[in-house]
């Protein structure tokens, strides 16, 4: 028989698989350590983050928009601070309810909430427990804002309301606002400024070009507000009304003395009308101080996109229509014939 070739002739000494099961053993060993650390850490990373954040809001609306992505929603809730990771939210959300389910509507997360009692709440449309509705409508003033707001919550001063919002008279936004009974001045009005910036900071480009600072506009919107009773109506007066600015007429608008005279229109007299005032726009030329109320989102736009026209007079007649007339002898006939 041939001898054996060297490869064929080697023997593994003993000691060396020794050692082999002991660097196997030991690699074994510190892969269990690093797997049980791995996890310990993520155990306690996935605890962590799905905590309320220190700073969790009270009674700070969160108004979710139809049509508004997964992933938009906890981008969104991240932001106010209602979560700490939009990431681990939008996790819990795919890997355990049909995305679809989410309700879009206003929340108020007013107790701290952790990460999966979030996405149950979005989920089962959490958002109508201990609130009410409170109705705030275009062209109001600050003065029946408050006295609303007293006759429907509780614990609330109109008195203390008015010291701190009358200052605001023109950005306390319109809106059905949902709040709890408990709400107070200052969140109420925290909150209104809040809904203002949220409508009116997207136009503030536009400003320019109607040559009007962001007073003007407002202060011009709630006279618009009370003068004018539809969108189309709106443009048009707006048309008007800048028309009178730019050649230095008086607007000549009764809504800006039932404001400071706390009058009905209907109820104005001639007299009325001749009381020295800085918001008598019939013997003063430009915008009266202040806003005359607070005005919605289609009186502002109508001042930012009025209707072109050579119109400088207009009326509301007795049947609810607008008549607009280019010169004084065409208003007088309007007059006659439509509020006589």
């Amino acid at each position: 028989m041939p001898p054996l070739s060297s490869e064929e002739n080697h023997i593994v000494p003993l000691e060396n698989v020794v050692v082999k099961k002991k660097h196997l053993k030991l690699g074994l060993l510190i892969s269990f350590v690093l797997l049980v650390t791995s996890g310990t850490f993520l155990f306690w990373y996935v605890s962590n983050l799905s905590e309320p954040p220190a700073t969790f809001p009270i009674n700070t609306p969160i108004e979710i928009m139809p049509g508004t992505s997964i992933s938009e929603i906890t981008k969104q809730l991240e932001a106010a601070a209602v979560i700490k990771s939009n990431l681990l939210l939008y996790a819990v959300i795919m890997s355990r309810y049909e995305p679809e389910n989410v309700k879009a509507s206003t929340y108020y997360f007013t107790e701290p909430k952790d990460v999966f009692a979030i996405a149950e709440a979005l989920v089962r449309g959490d958002f109508n427990s201990s609130l009410m509705s409170f109705t705030h409508i275009e062209g109001e003033r600050a003065s029946r804002i408050a006295k609303n707001a007293e006759a429907q919550l509780t614990n609330f001063s109109a008195t203390t309301f008015m010291e701190a919002a009358s200052i605001y008279e023109g950005k306390l936004f319109p809106e059905t606002y949902r709040i709890p009974k408990t709400f107070s001045e200052a969140e109420l009005l925290k909150l209104m400024l809040e809904t203002y910036e949220k409508n009116v900071a997207p136009l503030r480009s536009r400003f320019s070009a109607v040559n009007l600072t962001e007073e003007e506009v407002i202060i011009l919107a709630s006279i618009i507000e009370r003068e004018a009773n539809s969108v189309e109506s709106m443009k048009m007066v707006s048309g008007i009304l800048q028309n009178r600015l730019k050649i230095g007429m008086g607007l000549q608008v009764d809504a800006s003395m039932e404001y400071v005279l706390d009058k009905p229109l209907k109820e104005l007299t001639a007299a009325d009308l001749k009381k020295d005032s800085p918001y008598n726009t019939y013997l003063n030329r430009g915008l009266p101080p202040t806003a005359i109320g607070n005005p919605g989102l289609d009186a502002i736009m109508s001042v930012l996109e009025p209707a072109p026209s050579d119109y400088m007079f207009y009326i509301t007649g007795n049947d609810g229509n607008f008549y607009y007339a280019k010169n004084f002898d065409e208003h007088r006939r309007n007059v006659a014939k439509y509020l006589r």
